[in-house]
């Protein structure tokens, strides 16, 4: 019998190791999976990369991930906000790097990871600081930048309802990027609002199909869930 639930996020998140590359779901707040990554703080995992839209707002989720030092390298399309002190004040001081991915090319990277593509030609970022070094190719007379897949050992998503198999549905904005992030990490770790029987889903509203899900582990909601 399949079954993919865990009873906790303590028991989901334990065998991230240190130095892993975690993709982390959310846009902002939206869509967070911030129990799962309170979880990985008190796990102890160290030296991470994390590949997320941003780096972090005010004092929880990702942005606790970073304010314990946890994270060697972040993967990310927006990492300056008004409330993104801790990864500036790591940036500043030297403890974590950066890699700056415009946010189209950040879904296409993952994207083209989970589809199994060798890379991706984009027009972003072609004639910028961001395409230096990179192979460049004029195609039907536009330009146009070699982008590699990004790939993960785990992926930490939020959904709003999940059964034992795996397969998901999303509330609204949270959906953002959980499904490409399902599709391109070897262990897709996924906290929702409730499990329920199989054949509860309407198999037309399943967005992510559970054979990109390995763990859910459902988490309770407080008040309405983002």
């Amino acid at each position: 019998m399949i079954d993919k639930s865990v009873a906790s996020v303590e028991a989901a998140v334990a065998d991230i190791h240190d130095g892993a590359t975690v993709m982390i779901g959310g846009f902002g707040t939206a869509g967070m999976p911030d129990e799962l990554i309170d979880a990985l703080i008190a796990q102890g995992a160290r030296e991470l990369t994390i590949i997320n839209n941003n780096a972090g707002n005010g004092d929880t989720g990702l942005a606790a991930l970073i304010k314990h030092k946890r994270v060697r390298r972040i993967v990310c399309s927006f990492p300056r906000q008004a409330d993104s002190q801790h990864f500036d004040a790591a940036y500043r001081a030297g403890e974590i790097e950066l890699e700056l991915v415009p946010q189209g090319n950040l879904a296409a990277r993952i994207h083209a990871a989970g589809s199994g593509l060798g890379a991706v030609f984009t027009p972003t970022g072609y004639g910028t600081e961001l395409a230096q070094g990179k192979e460049t190719r004029e195609i039907d007379g536009r330009h146009y930048v070699l982008e590699y897949p990004l790939h993960a050992d785990f992926a930490l998503i939020k959904a709003d309802r999940g059964d034992r198999w795996g397969n998901l549905v999303y509330r609204r904005t949270a959906r953002n990027f959980g499904p490409l992030m399902a599709m391109a990490a070897r262990c897709t770790i996924v906290q929702v609002r409730e499990v329920v029987p199989l054949g509860e889903l309407d198999p037309e509203a399943v967005v992510t199909p559970g054979i990109f899900v390995q763990r859910v582990v459902p988490v309770a909601a407080e008040g309405v869930q983002a």
